[in-house]
């Protein structure tokens, strides 16, 4: 147990027994909301009578003595770690990686370390923009854990005022190399279309009716892998959370790998089931890349254009594509 965690003991009066753990909890530490209680029985957070108990349903016991353990809260501050970055352009100002798989951006429940900015604290020591608040130093866009990709920090507050800028002014050029399921048809376009929310699933993004955002998506299709797949570029007039994945679901081709908005899509196989199916059924992440960046430089004024080649895992994927069956 860390030292600056709380204990919290307590017994179950006569007048308790037969109530739900988390409901008793709540009443009994009122300084903890219920849902964050139910979470610390999930957890393994809660013994009763020595025992861990992790069923927040459970029904409590007159005389059972129950130890609640609430963790300290997170160092304000993430830790810098040495992790190795992809360093395209760094200078004063600003520094471009190139973000691989796996790689969340900054520290949030389930990833407190490893992130983006974990890295960028130890490489950059002290030079971060603090706009970006404690937890999220230098950090002016993301992107997706399992996208990888070009992504610009700030060092200083005026590169991190004049990029937040260009991007609510639409001004940054960001392009991605993405692998759809089918064949986009017309072959590229406009994709518009509010994003927000899913009513029916909160921690999803969906196209809305009412509320959101307003979103523009533009493709244009590069390759095609007959009718199951084909390789297309996506460029953001917008910057909305899941944008790319939400807008090419929307028009009924869902990127490969896309656990979240692809369900259930498939490739046309006439029923077959051939090593390239199983490729495409089973790629592990959104065959997502944000292989182009371009903005003003904050303090020069030049125009910088930076560019990624695609990683090894979608160029793999697209030599299964091109391979006869």
């Amino acid at each position: 147990m860390n030292e600056t965690d709380s204990l919290h003991t307590m017994t179950v009066a006569p007048s308790q027994a037969g109530a739900r753990l988390d409901r008793w909890l709540a009443d009994s530490a009122p300084d903890q909301s219920r849902s964050r209680l139910k979470t610390l029985i999930i957890e393994g957070q809660v013994t009763v009578d020595g025992a861990v108990v992790a069923d927040p349903a459970r029904k409590v016991r007159a005389g059972e003595n129950i130890v609640l353990r609430v963790p300290a809260p997170p160092p304000a501050r993430p830790d810098a770690e040495d992790i190795p970055l992809a360093v395209v352009y760094e200078d004063d100002q600003l520094i471009v990686i190139d973000k691989p798989v796996g790689m969340v951006v900054h520290p949030a429940p389930g990833n407190r370390s490893a992130t983006l900015v974990n890295a960028l604290l130890h490489h950059c020591g002290g030079s971060l923009s603090g706009i970006g608040g404690e937890r999220r130093p230098g950090i002016v866009h993301r992107l997706d854990k399992d996208t990888s990709g070009l992504i610009v920090a700030a060092k200083t507050d005026l590169a991190h005022r004049s990029l937040a800028a260009q991007f609510a002014q639409h001004s940054i050029d960001r392009a991605y190399k993405a692998i759809c399921w089918g064949l986009p048809m017309p072959r590229s376009g406009s994709i518009s279309g509010r994003v927000g929310r899913s009513s029916s699933d909160r921690k999803k993004m969906a196209v809305v009716s009412r509320g959101g955002r307003e979103a523009l998506t533009r493709y244009r299709t590069e390759r095609v892998f007959g009718e199951r797949a084909a390789l297309v570029e996506c460029r953001l007039a917008t910057g909305r959370t899941h944008q790319i994945r939400v807008h090419m679901a929307s028009i009924g081709h869902p990127l490969v790998g896309d656990r979240t908005y692809g369900r259930g899509a498939k490739g046309k196989t006439g029923g077959r089931s051939t090593a390239v199916d199983r490729a495409l059924a089973d790629f592990p992440r959104q065959a997502l890349h944000a292989y182009l960046l371009g903005f003003t430089h904050p303090k020069s004024g030049e125009r910088l254009l930076f560019e990624s080649v695609i990683p090894h895992d979608i160029n793999e994927l697209i030599d299964q594509l091109t391979t006869p069956d």
